[in-house]
């Protein structure tokens, strides 16, 4: 496929997260000051996984923050808060998912989507996961990751198709990366293959990887995120780097 058909927002490319110091001197410049790096990242990249909202909650003003500091066409995907996926198991969420969409709103359109991750040790229950993704306002807003392979059947696939939720395709030690398409989004997740996080994604690989994003938008995806995790040594912008070039080749 000639990428030059593409409008420039069907790839959305980042990385989980932006604030790590050990990037400064490797993707940051060296005198570049903190409060000055997302303004950089922002001008690399059309996106970004926030991985800060798993671990705690943030007041309004962040979010107003966040979206004023933005440029237009960028976008922000939230990770679930643990409470929902990994204290609560999606048990009993419903209010929980109501004020975390709610604060999510507040990016208006530079909200994305939200990436829900589903807890390893939480069981097989497709009855639960329906309940939850229910739940959300806008169930199309939600992608949703699995850490354990007994997830990835036919029927797990099709209650994503039903209510419009995007699969979460995941490359990692424990998990080969896939091509799932459930909506009209892809979504790939990107840990590092051999290390979790520590690992530097070669050029072959990368190459894989692009051609995967354009065989996703052939069979039918408008929209599609990629997001590298391997933030050791500042792999992950470097990675996102070259897939970028690669993706206008490819």
């Amino acid at each position: 496929m000639d990428n030059l058909l593409l409008p420039p927002s069907t790839f959305f490319v980042g990385t989980s997260g932006w604030t790590y110091d050990h990037w400064k001197g490797l993707f940051y410049p060296e005198n570049l000051p903190k409060k000055r790096w997302f303004d950089y990242y922002a001008s690399q990249f059309s996106a970004v996984e926030v991985n800060a909202t798993f671990y705690r909650t943030f007041k309004d003003q962040t979010f107003h923050n966040w979206r004023e500091r933005a440029p237009q066409g960028f976008g922000y995907v939230l990770k679930a808060p643990q409470l929902i996926t990994h204290r609560k198991y999606l048990l009993d969420v419903d209010d929980n998912i109501h004020a975390f969409y709610q604060s999510c709103s507040l990016l208006q359109r530079k909200f994305e989507m939200i990436l829900l991750q589903v807890a390893p040790n939480m069981p097989y229950d497709l009855k639960r996961l329906e309940k939850a993704l229910s739940s959300f306002p806008d169930p199309a807003r939600v992608a949703v990751e699995y850490r354990r392979p007994e997830w990835l059947n036919q029927d797990t696939m099709q209650l994503l198709r039903e209510v419009g939720a995007t699969i979460c395709n995941v490359d990692s030690p424990q998990q080969q990366l896939s091509d799932y398409l459930t909506s009209d989004k892809a979504y790939l997740r990107l840990h590092g293959r051999k290390h979790w996080y520590s690992y530097n994604y070669p050029i072959d690989e990368l190459r894989e990887i692009a051609q995967l994003a354009q065989r996703l938008v052939q069979r039918g995806a408008n929209r599609v995120y990629i997001f590298f995790n391997n933030d050791f040594e500042a792999y992950a912008p470097a990675n996102a780097l070259t897939l970028l070039e690669l993706l206008k080749t490819t």
